[in-house]
């Protein structure tokens, strides 16, 4: 079987828009469930201001408690050169940057211009490689920016190819709102294919108009082996509008599963962490997969 390799963000992009706040014991809690499950690359925080997100103020708290370090693959965001500098005082030794591919997102999220931007990404990217630190990239609103419509292919893939020459293992192809559809993903990663290394793209799909999955099968086709994926549909950017939940990580998992690629991961043990997310963010969770699931096991679905 071939290996598709599942990245979840539950812990970081899944809580950070939450409105309860979740202490540092539950969201280790919450990651040890999700390692149980059999998940081995996890992104677990960010160390962005507090102020702009209060969930993720316990970072360097977090970084600290993280278990089974030896064979789990932690990465953590990081919003400029100052939160790299904390997340390597924390320990970290993969991180990632987010790099909007629109000039109106840019000023919206983080207040630069697209070119301000580019070059903040570029820094923070340049200064982990000269560290050995692992570097990845995310293309924001790849597909279509909320402000400004439909993003030129040609401008990712010019962010990419940026990206890569300042040093990055990854870039991240990020569907920010939902609105890719299966054409233009194999298009705009197979253009990237042509460029780079598949084994060095990944994808990052949203559920907004119920087409994460097809998009997963269409970056699947176009030679993708790497997608991000969020605990029981957790998740959004709180600076997009119309960015609802991420593809959950059940239904992503199922589907490879009964396709015939190998994850090594448990889609049982991946609802039981979602009751643990449950739990902690005090509201009902779950894929897409989830009443079948329910139903499967003789229980009513809610």
């Amino acid at each position: 079987m071939e290996w598709v390799t599942v990245n979840e963000v539950g812990p970081r992009d899944g809580l950070q828009n939450q409105p309860v706040l979740v202490d540092t014991e539950g969201k280790i809690r919450l990651i040890q469930a999700i390692i149980d499950a059999g998940i081995r690359s996890i992104e677990a925080t960010s160390f962005a201001s507090a102020r702009a997100v209060p969930q993720m103020a316990d970072a360097a708290a977090l970084f600290a408690a993280l278990p089974a370090k030896d064979r789990i693959d932690y990465s953590a965001l990081v919003p400029n050169i100052k939160g790299y500098e904390r997340a390597r005082e924390a320990g970290a030794t993969s991180i990632a940057v987010v790099l909007s591919a629109s000039d109106t997102m840019n000023r919206k999220n983080i207040n630069m211009s697209l070119a301000e931007a580019r070059s903040a990404c570029g820094k923070v990217i340049r200064r982990a490689a000269a560290d050995g630190v692992t570097g990845r990239g995310y293309i924001a609103v790849a597909s279509c920016c909320p402000y400004e419509g439909p993003t030129p292919a040609p401008r990712v893939l010019d962010l990419a190819d940026e990206m890569f020459a300042a040093g990055a293992a990854e870039v991240i192809i990020a569907d920010t709102i939902g609105a890719a559809n299966p054409t233009g993903v194999f298009k705009l990663l197979t253009a990237l294919g042509t460029r780079h290394a598949m084994n060095r793209l990944s994808a990052h799909f949203h559920d907004t108009r119920a087409m994460a999955l097809a998009n997963v099968w269409a970056a699947l086709h176009a030679g993708v082996r790497k997608f991000d994926s969020c605990l029981g549909g957790l998740g959004g950017c709180p600076f997009a509008p119309g960015a609802s939940g991420n593809l959950a990580t059940e239904d992503l998992v199922f589907m490879l599963s009964e396709c015939g690629y190998d994850t090594g991961v448990s889609v049982d043990a991946l609802r039981r962490a979602a009751k643990v997310a449950e739990q902690l963010v005090r509201r009902p969770l779950g894929g897409r997969i989830a009443p079948w699931l329910e139903s499967r096991d003789g229980r009513t679905p809610t």
